[in-house]
């Protein structure tokens, strides 16, 4: 079987599965594909894709020029990158793999953290020769308010509790008893954004969240208040955002998602100082990369002995 293994950005793919005894023909692409042609272009002949998340887009058009594909692999028992009805109409099956939550959750106090205490400042400012140049702001006694109470909103707030922070919850079906039992108050979405001392989001995107936060509710925030996206860009209005940021309306955002990644070289983001950015490295762990490619692996297997494995519904 000929096998494409898609935005292995890293180069480290060959190390987390057994390839060698795959019985397969397989190309390694390590750069993101400049647009949907170009993609086409690039795979067009393989009979399996394997995808790192949702860095390439698998849309219907995709679909219908890869005329040789049997399978699709995903990273994740969610990926709506792919056009899985599309799939379905080719006969095309599409697997998926086990994947840890606790490492966006804790990537998503890296981020509070970083900024909490200023750490984009003062390790610039320590290769630069300069020595306690901010004042950081403690955690303790502060509102942690999240936008999502699921598996990782309930780690973040766990983490929350643990430095003495008061910790709320919105979202659209979280019940009140449900956040009691995790210990968290749950309030309205404008209690959310006007209490909070930090917002961290962590829901899924659909057409209900996205753009779910816009300038109007940005700007109902704190001054001294920040916001942390680590789920999927658009749930944020990326240009209100630059807008609410540019204007200081509050103190800083720390980002891993954006609504076009890689992030551009010139985006507006990467020149502000009160956003501290990461590279969507929310589930770029070692852990998460062995267990998403060896269970590829072990999908592709199952499925040429017939007996596909965690396909997606």
């Amino acid at each position: 079987m000929k096998v494409a293994i898609l935005d292995d950005y890293q180069n480290v793919a060959q190390y987390f599965a057994d390839w060698e005894n795959s019985n397969c023909e397989i190309k390694v692409f390590n750069e993101p594909f400049e647009n949907e042609e170009h993609a086409i272009e690039n795979i067009k002949d393989f009979e399996a894709l394997l995808l790192m998340r949702e860095r390439t887009p698998i849309s219907k058009k995709v679909i219908n020029a890869c005329s040789k594909l049997k399978i699709i692999c995903t990273g994740g028992m969610r990926n709506k990158a792919i056009d899985l009805d599309s799939a379905k109409a080719k006969g095309i099956k599409v697997c998926g793999t086990e994947m840890n939550s606790n490492s966006t959750a804790e990537l998503a106090w890296t981020l509070i953290l970083g900024l909490t205490r200023n750490l984009k400042q003062e390790t610039e400012n320590m290769f630069q020769g300069y020595w306690q140049t901010t004042l950081g702001t403690e955690l303790k006694g502060k509102v942690l308010g999240l936008a999502g109470l699921g598996k990782q909103g309930t780690q973040v707030a766990n983490i929350g509790k643990a430095f003495g922070m008061e910790v709320i919850a919105w979202s659209e079906n979280l019940k009140m008893a449900d956040a009691q039992a995790k210990g968290v108050l749950a309030v309205s979405k404008e209690d959310l954004l006007t209490r909070s001392d930090i917002i961290s989001i962590h829901l899924v995107l659909s057409d209900r969240t996205r753009n779910l936060f816009r300038y109007e509710d940005l700007s109902k925030m704190k001054s001294t208040s920040y916001i942390i996206k680590t789920s999927r860009g658009p749930i944020i209005n990326e240009n209100d955002l630059i807008k609410i940021l540019e204007e200081e309306k509050i103190a800083g955002a720390g980002l891993d998602v954006y609504d076009i990644e890689p992030l551009p070289e010139n985006h507006k983001l990467r020149f502000l100082q009160n956003a501290l950015l990461l590279p969507h490295l929310g589930y770029v762990t070692k852990e998460n990369y062995f267990l998403m490619y060896s269970q590829m692996a072990e999908n592709l297997k199952e499925f040429m002995n017939g007996s596909p494995i965690r396909e997606l519904e």
